[in-house]
């Protein structure tokens, strides 16, 4: 009974290592388990690689328009992919952002010979470089490199180490800058001479918490004349922001005969007579903004010379008044939006309202928060700003249940209507059934009054094509009597419906009836679970 000959073991052959006796290796793809049936099934099958790149029989062309659809990250891993797709980026890309640290000015050179269509390029430094960011030798050799005549926008943030002479050299390499937004920089106002002279076609400037501004918080004026600038005729759009002196810069707005917007926001001074200077020199003003400033009803009066006004934002001016609100209504009848933030000093309301209703009869936006307007100033808007679209009530103690029967009633054209902190009930918001015929959407915040009630039944009234949202406000339920860790607790989750209240997106068309049957399940049952966990809400 010996083994055959042909066995592979016999009894002369020497004993296997270990090694050779180990099972045999996984396969690449191991095999899974038999299912309940028996059957084994297939394994994964893994196509082989191609034979050759077939994205390089695409023409540049073609190349160039995908390139153009990614945003900058996913651009930066694509050219990265190999030396063809790296020239196709460095060919199309048209905005570049650099970090702006001091040694950018070795790197400029090589970098504007690889991107040679730039036309919007950003030079940023980190809050913290301190000394490290640009100074104006680096100015000065990215000056040098940059294509003179493409670059079209140039943005400079927290360049604190770049002066007035570093400013004029990139402004001087720019002569075809249509637009310049600086912020956190240290120059001062006399830098923009310099650029008004080395881009005569620059139509938008933007200035920010410029740290480098004399002290002229208390001058008048005579700051109009301390500093010369060029006629800035292509001057379309001027914004100057957080800047303890912008009254620096009067002279230069002064300057622009064809400025069209003007956004003055959170600058120290007085600017009453700056403005009665500015609305003198560029009348053709369509669009102000003016938030935290010492202005008042004289401002207001200058402005009202800007007859083809059509943009107003009255932001936190707590100066202002009936009288400045009439000025304007009574002479810019082209106003279109009008913003006013109130601050709740009730210095604005129904008298600044109804002339704006006289005379403003195209108004199609209109923001009121901290106003107290009543139903008389209302019902005059809804009968003569035929085309108001959108509304906003923030804020107003006045605006009740009698003054949104009143919009409903009243108008026809409204669309959006945004309603927070005001003492509405659902009697009010019960007109809306039948009332507004336009309105497509509203929001209701810390409008206590209204339950869901109300609003899934104007869902319901209105169809899918009405949206509407409420936020909800529970902190009379959360507020009490309880142990310190179930009060902590009950917050944290009165906090996570609330956002997931908020969250939810009705549809706005028909197509959507699906996801709004499930939004509608979904709020009943987070409704049912505040009920559970805290019970009905007690009358305020």
């Amino acid at each position: 009974m010996g083994q055959s000959p042909s066995s592979p073991i016999s009894k002369s052959s020497p004993p296997l290592p270990l090694s050779s006796m180990a099972p045999p290796p996984a396969p690449a793809h191991p095999v899974p388990p038999p299912s309940a049936g028996g059957t084994i099934p297939c394994p994964p099958f893994a196509p082989p690689p191609p034979s050759r790149d077939h994205t390089q029989d695409l023409p540049d062309e073609i190349l160039t328009l995908v390139f153009a659809s990614l945003t900058p990250a996913e651009r930066n891993a694509c050219s990265l992919t190999c030396a063809r797709w790296k020239e196709v980026d460095a060919a199309t890309r048209h905005r570049l952002s650099l970090d702006a640290r001091a040694m950018l000015g070795h790197a400029a050179p090589a970098l504007f010979a690889r991107f040679t269509a730039v036309t919007k390029l950003a030079l940023r430094a980190a809050r913290g470089s301190g000394a490290d960011s640009l100074s104006d030798g680096g100015a000065t050799a990215v000056a040098a490199a940059l294509p003179s005549d493409r670059l079209s926008r140039l943005k400079l943030r927290g360049l604190r180490q770049l002066s007035d002479a570093g400013l004029a050299h990139l402004a001087a390499a720019a002569p075809a800058l249509r637009k310049l937004s600086v912020a956190s920089c240290t120059f001062g106002p006399k830098a923009f001479v310099a650029v008004l002279h080395s881009c005569p076609h620059l139509e938008d400037l933007s200035v920010k918490r410029l740290r480098g501004l004399p002290d002229t918080s208390g001058a008048g004026a005579a700051i109009t004349e301390e500093i010369l600038f060029p006629p800035a005729s292509a001057l379309r759009s001027v914004c100057l922001k957080d800047l303890y002196s912008a009254l620096s810069f009067v002279p230069l707005i002064a300057s622009s005969p064809n400025l069209r917007s003007l956004k003055i926001l959170r600058c120290s001074g007085a600017w009453d007579l700056p403005l009665e200077l500015i609305a003198a020199r560029a009348p053709g003003l369509v669009e102000i903004h003016l938030e935290k400033l010492q202005v008042g009803d004289r401002g207001l009066a200058a402005i009202s010379t800007c007859t083809n006004l059509e943009v107003l934002f009255l932001v936190k001016t707590p100066e202002c008044t009936d009288e400045g609100i009439i000025s304007v209504a009574q002479n810019c009848h082209k106003l279109r939006k009008l913003h006013i933030d109130g601050w709740r000093t009730n210095r604005i309301g129904d008298r600044g309202l109804m002339a704006v209703a006289r005379g403003c009869p195209d108004l199609q936006e209109l923001v009121l928060i901290g106003v107290n307007p009543t139903v008389q100033s209302l019902r005059m808007l809804g009968e003569h700003c035929r085309v108001l679209e959108r509304l906003a009530l923030c804020g107003c103690e006045t605006v009740g249940d009698t003054e949104i029967i009143c919009l409903a009633e009243r108008c026809a054209a409204l669309k959006k209507l945004c309603i927070k902190g005001c003492p509405v009930s659902d009697r009010g918001m019960g007109a809306l059934n039948g009332g507004c015929p336009s309105l497509v959407k509203v929001k209701l915040k810390r409008c206590r009054e209204v339950t869901y009630e109300c609003v899934e039944q104007l869902k319901i009234v209105r169809g899918a094509s009405f949206s509407i949202s409420l936020d909800i406000v529970l902190e009379h339920v959360v507020g009490a009597p309880s142990e310190d860790g179930a009060q902590q607790a009950g917050q944290a989750q009165v906090t996570e419906l609330t956002g997931q209240m908020a969250a939810m997106d009705l549809p706005s068309n028909a197509a959507g009836a699906q996801s709004f049957a499930q939004a509608n399940s979904r709020m009943r049952s987070v409704m049912s679970l505040l009920r559970r966990r805290f019970g009905n809400p007690p009358p305020m």
